[in-house]
């Protein structure tokens, strides 16, 4: 039993440390969960019991504080400039051509590489798109229908 208890306050210690470091809410669940199994090996339980523990208290801290974690505790978390991007369009300054693996465009005063959408799906220079997202440092767009006009 001895050496049960100081395994669950080690992997509790261990998490806790992981946990400070990364400010992330990534390891709390499991420092909660080696809290919990570390009473069932002091009340005597087999270890079975107390990985037991472990595990479906690790799983019900996730499952039900992970979502007020995220709401509450992360809603801080502001847009960078990129993010901004979704959903403007565009001027594309080089036909975008994925196969080709070619492709610019023109947004917030800076040229960006660009991939199309669609693979088979090539974006002329010169013509407008929307961002649709970004990966990487790369302008994901879809083609923007210009409307004909009346004097053309």
């Amino acid at each position: 039993m001895e050496k049960e208890v100081f395994l669950w306050l080690g992997l509790m210690i261990l998490f806790l440390v992981v946990e400070l470091a990364t400010v992330g809410l990534t390891s709390i669940w499991l420092a909660g969960g080696a809290l919990i199994a570390l009473f069932v090996a002091l009340a005597g339980a087999t270890v079975a019991w107390q990985c037991i523990a472990f595990i479906v208290v690790s799983v019900l801290l996730l499952i039900f504080t992970r979502p007020f974690a995220t709401r509450y505790i992360n809603r801080h978390h502001e847009k960078t400039n990129c993010d901004e991007l979704i959903g403007r369009t565009v001027r594309v300054t080089e036909q975008v051509d994925n196969y080709e693996q070619t492709g610019a465009a023109f947004a917030n005063g800076l040229e960006w590489t660009a991939r199309s959408e669609k693979d088979d799906q090539k974006i002329k220079a010169g013509s407008l798109a929307t961002v649709t997202a970004i990966s990487g440092v790369k302008l994901i767009l879809r083609p923007v229908k210009e409307e004909k006009k009346s004097w053309d």
